[in-house]
This record gives C-alpha cells, structure tokens and sequence, in this order.
C-alpha cells in the first residue's frame, strides 16, 4: 500500500538528508566491493559490510541518527545488485547521483510507527518526527515493512502490511476458468471457449506523445547538463524537465489504474486463468543489423522501435503480474504456457493443426477443420484448452506450464532479513561446531601424547 506523505518544511529538510545520507553508504559499499577486489583480490560480501558498520559509524558520526537496521537494508540493496550483475540478470553496479537515488527502507518494526487502520492517518519516523499520509488500502493488518520514496517532488510511503488469509480468499471462489491473450491493437482477447471479448489499448503515452514533444523541444533552448565538463543544467532546464516528468507521470497512473481496473473484473467472475508466457525485455530489444540496404534497415528499425512502443504502452508485463498475483491472492489457478513448445498464434483450438501465419493476418482460417474466428480469440482458446488439457494433438499437460495451485495460500515474507538471520545462525553454528571438532581433536591428540 502506497501512502502520499505530506511532511512541513522541517521534516521535508531531515527527510532529503536521510535520503542524502543513504545514498552515501550506498556509493560508499559499492565502491569498497570494487577496490577490495580490484586491489586486494578479495571479495567483500554482505555480511563483512554490515560488520563493519559500527566502525563506519565511529568515524562518520552522523550515520548515528539513522536507525540501524534501515542502513542494513541499504547494504542489502548494495548486495541485490552485485548478485544479479553475477548472474547475468543486470549491468554492474554504479554510483548513484541524488536523482536517481529514491529513497530507503526500514525492513523491521522498528524504527517507525503506523498510526492509521488503512484510510489516511499519520506515519512517525525515527529521528524525523512525525508525517500525515493520505491513501487507501484495499487490505490492512499488521505493518511488516516500510519504504520512503521520493519521486517527482513528492514523498510517499510503500507500506507492506500482514493479512490474514481468511481477508484475502472470499468466502466463495469464482468458478470462471478463461485464456488471455495480450496484444497491442486489442490489448486482451479473453475466451471461455463460448463467449468472447476484447480489451483495446487505451494507449496512454500515444496520446500524450505529441505532448510531451512539444514540451522536451522547449529544454533545447535552454542550457542543459554536461557534466563530463562540469556544466551544470540551467534553473530553466530544470523547470521544463519537471514538466515533462510530471506528464510521463500522469501516464504512467492512468496505466497502472487502468491495469488494476481490468485485473479485478477478471478476478472478480474467474478463479483459473490461462495465458501466453512472455518475456518482455527480449520483445522490446533493438532491431537486429542485417546485409540489406541501408534505407531496408532504416524502416526496419522504425518499424521495431513502434512495436516496442507499443508494447511498453499497454504494459505487458504489469498486466501479468498483476493478474497473476490477484488470482494467487484470492487461491486461484494461474497458468502460463509455454509459447515455444505451443505456439497459440499458428496453433488451431478446434483440431490442434498448426499453420505459421504472418502478423499481418489476423484471421484464423483452419485448411484442415475450416475454423475461422479472430486470431488473438483463438491464441486465446488454444491457451485456454492447453491449460485444461482439452487441446487435441499436442499431448498438453500442466507439468511443463508455471501455475499457482488454488489448494493451499501462503503469505510471502517481506524481506530478506529472516533469510539473512537464518544464514547467520547457520554459519555460526557452523563455527561453533567446527570449534567443537578442533578442541576434541586437541585433547585425544594430547591423550595418545600423554599414554
């Protein structure tokens, strides 16, 4: 739940100095990785970081006043990045500027207070005092963690809450069962197998487009940042680039309550859905050079670089999530197929004959059963059917899709510190039992010495 804070201008000072403070340890961590390494050939991990904080904080005297806990969390942040630059997942870490510095997290009770049963109330932060925060949460229970963010001028509080399961699963579950296909002309084409319909694109960002051209032409006349010649950007550039941020803000709200919207009248009547495994960061990568000429390239990359928008405009990815884990919080069925193996574009629902057809068909005819309906319905009904096993001649089964089993709900713990406690605990009983292995050594080699 994301609450808007309203600090006064006391506050708001400890709270963009709490933010500056953050952001130091984070460039501080990601900077003694890289020379520990580079210089000693060690490799610095989280916990030798964390250990180390009090000793940081003996020196740096002002990391005092920031609650312990919420400095590990930023360690733990600095610890994310590095695991997923070793697994091939992102770049390597870097140091973050202020601006691209949010905010920070207190992973525990402490450190803050809620007082608020889920409409508006006020948030009290250690060392900062006490804010009022507007907003509405659809579920409330007992604050786990917290997370301060600052975005656009604006502070906000992400609030993560623990809910009983008897709140989250409605007393009757909806016995829909429906596949989904996403697409960017109608951005879900949604089947039972009888009746159909079709979601367009509300299309967002394409209408605020023109827009927010008209505003960013405005910064080219203003002075703008070179910081390779530490030319810092003019108070006019500034201005304009918060116009523009504020209206790719508006759009990005409307997307995400449009996503919302559309998520709960789904889950409202169905409790098992079925749809396309996609990954969007490879859909929406760069065209790919090739031998043809230059002006073939050309239009070829204008042609990728409007399908990506596109994509990115009806959000493809938050719309999965979200009905994902809206079906999974009510102890639903969600299903992802795998595309590869399926193929529901090219793939017949009613004999399971496959045909690749171009993206510039978008009618399935069958050759073999005569079978015509609207393609994105029938990917749909193909998903639909595979998920159900009723799909003929492709041998379906649920074994080789992602689905959440409506048998059993648990509540995922936000966080990452238990997971951290319990590697400790285990490593010092490591320790201790390695300890223990040494000094029975010691004494039955001082025994055998001794006889």
């Amino acid at each position: 739940m994301t609450f808007r804070l309203y600090p006064n201008i006391q506050i708001e000072k400890q709270l963009g100095y709490h933010r500056k403070l953050h952001k130091d340890l984070f460039n501080a961590a990601v900077n003694n990785r890289f020379t520990q390494y580079q210089k000693f050939n060690h490799k610095v991990d989280y916990f030798e970081q964390q250990n180390c904080l009090p000793a940081f904080k003996e020196v740096w005297t002002e990391y005092k006043q920031i609650n312990s806990q919420a400095l590990q969390a930023t360690l733990k942040r600095v610890d994310f990045a590095f695991e997923r630059w070793f697994k091939g997942l992102g770049k390597h870490p870097r140091f973050k500027s202020i601006r691209h510095y949010s905010g920070w997290t207190y992973p525990a009770k402490s450190g803050y207070s809620v007082e608020s049963n889920g409409e508006n109330g006020y948030l009290s932060l250690s060392k900062i005092g006490r804010i009022q925060m507007r907003g509405k949460a659809k579920y409330w229970g007992k604050p786990t963690t917290c997370t301060i963010v600052y975005r656009n001028g604006k502070w906000y509080a992400s609030i993560t809450v623990d809910v009983l399961d008897q709140v989250l699963k409605p007393e009757v579950l909806p016995t829909g069962a429906i596949g989904i296909d996403l697409g960017c002309k109608s951005a879900l084409s949604i089947t039972d197998g009888e009746n159909h319909q079709q979601i367009d694109a509300p299309k967002f960002f394409r209408n605020a487009e023109q827009k927010v051209k008209k505003v960013s032409q405005e910064k080219r006349r203003k002075r703008a940042p070179k910081r390779n010649k530490k030319v810092k950007a003019s108070r006019r550039f500034k201005k304009v680039q918060l116009r523009v941020s504020k209206i790719l803000k508006k759009v990005a709200n409307q997307r995400q309550n449009w996503v919302h919207q559309v998520a709960t009248e789904i889950v409202s009547s169905n409790s098992f859905v079925a749809t396309e495994k996609l990954v969007v960061k490879n859909m929406t990568s760069k065209a790919k050079k090739g031998t043809l000429r230059q002006s073939s390239v050309t239009k070829r990359k204008k042609q990728k670089a409007g399908l990506n928008k596109s994509i990115l405009d009806v959000g493809f990815g938050m719309l999965r999530s979200t009905i994902k884990y809206k079906v999974e919080q009510i102890g639903g069925v969600f299903v992802e197929v795998p595309t590869k193996k399926v193929k529901p574009s090219q793939t017949c629902p009613k004999c399971g004959h496959q045909h690749k057809k171009t993206l510039d068909i978008r009618v399935h005819e069958c050759g073999v059963c005569g079978y015509v309906q609207d393609r994105d319905i029938a990917a749909a009904e193909v998903m639909l059917y595979w998920a159900k096993g009723n799909l003929p001649g492709l041998g379906t089964s649920l074994v080789d899709a992602e689905s959440s089993s409506s048998t059993s709900y648990t509540r995922k713990q936000a966080g990452s510190m238990k997971q951290l406690g319990t590697k400790k605990r285990q490593k010092s009983v490591e320790v201790s039992a390695s300890n223990e292995l040494r000094d029975v050594e010691t004494h039955s080699s001082g025994g055998a010495n001794y006889g």
